[in-house]
């Protein structure tokens, strides 16, 4: 056979070794998205399970799992089934970086869900971003969740920031406060706190009478609370969490000193609501939504609370509810993105998502490719009789 015949041949057998090397191929690319398999996706969580926030940590990733424990007993999502892994942060940095490696690393999650914190949150998210993780709604209401603007991030609640400035401009309207102060935890979350608290003042042309810094594991606030007391602040706006609100609330009434005390979403808790001896009695909190207590009227609520309460033994709180609700509009976005997800489908469905209700009557979640802060609505509500009540049944703002 001639050169020039033979080359025909040639090329026809290597165009079919081509078409065959390309066939092998799709399904390495498939493979190649991390935290994908045919039958898996896997979602990590680096939360606080033994620290000082344990009881937010534990019921919200608790929510979560039941929720693609349910899905997953249905199918899944597209043929595949979620594997959900939790790390114990303890409420602490190391840790945080240290199980969010492992969770990359090991696991090789798809994203990171619900994750715990904001010093935890802002040091994590680098690694997490630079192999292409999302963070999706984490269990913290601070800006830089959302903010600056980065395709990776998802913001579930409004900010801190947003709802202590609502806050104080309604304690100042409304109640004749005059002499603001501040106390807060000297951490990320307490400064997003305090920024709101001040900003709001300057927009009043108030000053911030007087202020006071505590670190998360402390336990004596006698000093901090004196000298706020001696400075005559007539509200303190708190950037403090469960363990520490209540040992602030407890110094001052032991005081006889009746101030408001207003705090936001991280002390809105039934923790504080239900302390013994009524002790939570009088507290204000801001919150992004209202906790539907297990007893509420609506029966998607009661199913939930039932089927939360079998499970593990014990009534879900504010945070187990948000929790089940950020694992439900991240199954939408998974339903969304359809068999062929990869990180970038799965943004693409998430800023698809507009208007969702949940079964809790949160307000309204809603993003798009240019803002991925899905609420910024945010309510007060104070502890009367063990048991949290709005204050007023709409949201307020600044």
């Amino acid at each position: 056979m001639s050169n020039r015949k033979a080359a025909p041949a040639r090329h026809a057998a290597l165009a079919v070794a081509a078409t065959a090397l390309l066939a092998f191929a799709a399904p390495s690319a498939i493979a190649a998205q991390r935290g994908v398999t045919d039958t898996e996706i896997v979602i990590g969580t680096v939360t606080d399970l033994s620290g000082v926030t344990a009881v937010q940590g534990v019921n919200n990733s608790d929510a979560i799992r039941m929720a693609f424990d349910e899905v997953n007993a249905k199918g899944g999502v597209h043929g595949r089934k979620i594997r959900y892994v939790v790390e114990d942060s303890q409420y602490q940095v190391p840790r945080a970086v240290q199980g969010m490696n492992k969770l990359l690393n090991r696991d090789e999650i798809f994203i990171g869900l619900d994750n715990g914190g904001t010093p935890m949150n802002n040091a994590i998210m680098p690694s997490m971003f630079e192999k292409d993780v999302p963070n999706v709604f984490p269990l913290t209401a601070a800006r830089s969740m959302y903010e600056p603007f980065n395709r990776l991030k998802f913001g579930q609640f409004a900010s801190y920031y947003d709802e202590m400035r609502s806050g104080v401009k309604y304690f100042v309207e409304h109640k004749g406060v005059k002499k603001v102060c501040a106390l807060y935890q000297d951490t990320d979350f307490g400064r997003d706190v305090l920024a709101g608290v001040v900003d709001q003042l300057k927009a009043m042309n108030l000053p911030l009478v007087a202020e006071a810094a505590d670190k998360p594991t402390d336990t004596d606030f006698n000093a901090v609370v004196s000298k706020l007391h001696d400075a005559g602040c007539d509200m303190i706006a708190m950037g403090t969490i469960v363990r520490d609100t209540l040992l602030i609330i407890q110094t001052a009434r032991k005081m006889g000193w009746d101030v408001p005390l207003v705090g936001q979403f991280a002390s809105y808790d039934t923790a504080i609501a239900e302390a013994p001896g009524n002790a939570g009695e009088g507290f204000y909190s801001m919150t992004p939504a209202v906790y539907a207590y297990p007893d509420d009227p609506r029966p998607a609520v009661q199913e939930f609370a039932k089927k939360f309460k079998a499970k593990y033994g014990r009534d879900p709180n504010f945070h187990g509810e948000m929790g089940y609700t950020a694992a439900q509009v991240v199954l939408l976005a998974l339903d969304r993105a359809g068999r062929d997800l990869t990180t970038d489908s799965f943004i693409k469905a998430m800023e698809s998502i507009k208007n969702y209700k949940d079964i809790f009557g949160s307000p309204p979640l809603s993003l798009s490719a240019t803002n991925h802060h899905a609420s910024s609505e945010s309510f007060l509500t104070v502890v009367h009789n063990g048991r949290w009540v709005p204050v007023v049944t709409t949201p307020l703002g600044y």
